[in-house]
This record gives C-alpha cells, sequence and structure tokens, in this order.
C-alpha cells in the first residue's frame, strides 16, 4: 500500500468531524477526579446531591457543578421525587466506558 493509499484509507475510516469533536468532549468529561467520583458513586446507587456530597467528601455547589456537566453530555439522568431530585447514571453504555477504562489501567 502505497502512501496515498494509505492516507485515503486513513481518512475514510474517520467519523465526521462534528463526531470526533464529541467524541473528545466526552472523554475530557473522564478527565476529571470530582467527575469520576460521582459517576463511581451512581454506579452503586440513584442519589440526591446531598448524599453523593457526602459519599464523595465534597460540597453540594461542587457536586450540582459537576452534575450539571454529566447531564449535559447524557452521561447521567435525573428524576424529581417531590422536592428531591435524584441522580442516576444515564445507561448501561456509561458504566461501561468506566469498567473499561479500569480494566486497561489494571493490565
Amino acid at each position: 500500500m502505497d502512501n496515498e493509499e494509505l492516507k485515503k484509507k486513513i481518512c475514510d475510516s474517520l467519523p465526521p468531524e462534528e463526531e470526533i469533536y464529541d467524541l473528545a468532549e466526552l472523554f475530557k468529561v473522564f478527565g476529571d477526579e470530582t467527575r469520576l467520583k460521582i459517576l463511581y458513586a451512581l454506579l452503586c446507587k440513584e442519589m440526591c446531591v446531598r448524599e453523593l456530597s457526602e459519599s464523595i467528601g465534597m460540597s453540594q455547589s461542587a457536586v450540582s457543578h459537576q452534575l450539571r456537566v454529566l447531564k449535559n453530555l447524557d452521561l447521567v439522568k435525573h428524576r424529581r421525587d417531590g422536592k428531591t431530585v435524584n441522580y442516576s447514571l444515564a445507561d448501561s453504555h456509561v458504566s461501561g466506558i468506566l469498567n473499561i477504562g479500569l480494566e486497561h489501567i489494571e493490565e
């Protein structure tokens, strides 16, 4: 395979530019320790901001801010129960990403 063929093959295999951008944004989220702690806590059970802040030892304000980031990228979802808002992982893909990442670093 010559250089031009290789270049074409690589270009053909790349996702569209917008998807590359979105993927980069998704992986940035996993680069923050607080957000990872929140995601791992939510692996255990659905929780409100107060429970999350107590379980990871951070202020409710800091947890709320990070939950907003996670929610904007569809990694967590929320459910209102009266005045309380409970958070959980959005779907099984999120736990899959966490598990695969952990497996990779444990090799």
